[in-house]
């Protein structure tokens, strides 16, 4: 009886200190891993990868600079030093890492140092990010696929992933938002600013000259 009320407590507490552990670690759902990515314009990545099956989720944000909760502003404008990007969140069971490396590659132009299509400057440069060094060998194997494939110089560059910000509320879902927005072609729904936009940004047509038929989304 006596080991027994000695040995009550002790479990007590390690049953105790393994609940806190779970309730501290990162809480992320069964089956899903993160994939971060930059190709330009993320409404335009958020909208090509919500499409593919096995993808449950893609959230636009800001990541790779050194500024703490950057702004839309400040990201676009160059102070903050981070890229556009998206994080994907997709379940391996159903598509893979690998295949969506491969998609993103041949879903933007990855032979541009300068941005993404007519989007200019540092914010909008293409850019893997990867957080384990079999993340780092899947990002480079499919960088070679897609090089070799090509047969054009590849400058996409896989960096060591850092903290990611969510960006603003009216970015996520961007591409089929039903608000209303004042552009240049009047008062006209997101989903719509966002098809004319992609249109006049030339990002379909120069992904189809680049990669033809192999484009998994060019043809939105």
């Amino acid at each position: 009886m006596f080991q027994l009320k000695q040995i009550k407590p002790a479990l007590l507490a390690g049953l105790m200190a393994i609940g806190f552990a779970f309730q501290s670690a990162p809480v992320q759902a069964a089956g899903t891993e993160t994939l971060t990515l930059a190709g330009g314009c993320f409404w335009c990545i958020e909208s090509d990868f919500e499409s593919v099956k096995g993808v449950k989720e893609v959230v636009p944000g800001y990541t790779g600079g050194k500024t703490k909760n950057p702004t839309y502003k400040s990201v676009t404008g160059g102070s903050s030093g981070h890229y556009e990007a998206v994080q994907v969140m997709f379940d391996p069971a159903k598509v893979s890492r690998g295949q969506l490396l491969n998609m993103f590659f041949r879903s933007i132009d990855p032979t541009d140092a300068g941005g993404q299509f007519c989007d200019r400057g540092a914010s909008y440069r293409s850019a893997i990010f990867v957080s384990t060094n079999a993340e780092s060998k899947l990002a480079t194997q499919a960088k070679q696929d897609a090089q070799s494939a090509l047969g054009q110089k590849i400058v996409t560059p896989i960096v060591q992933a850092g903290q990611f910000y969510k960006a603003e509320a009216y970015h996520q879902d961007y591409y089929k938002g039903s608000k209303r927005v004042l552009t240049r072609f009047g008062a006209v729904k997101q989903s719509d600013a966002y098809k004319r936009y992609r249109k006049g940004c030339g990002r379909d047509a120069r992904v189809k000259q680049l990669w033809g038929s192999a484009a998994p989304f060019a043809n939105h």
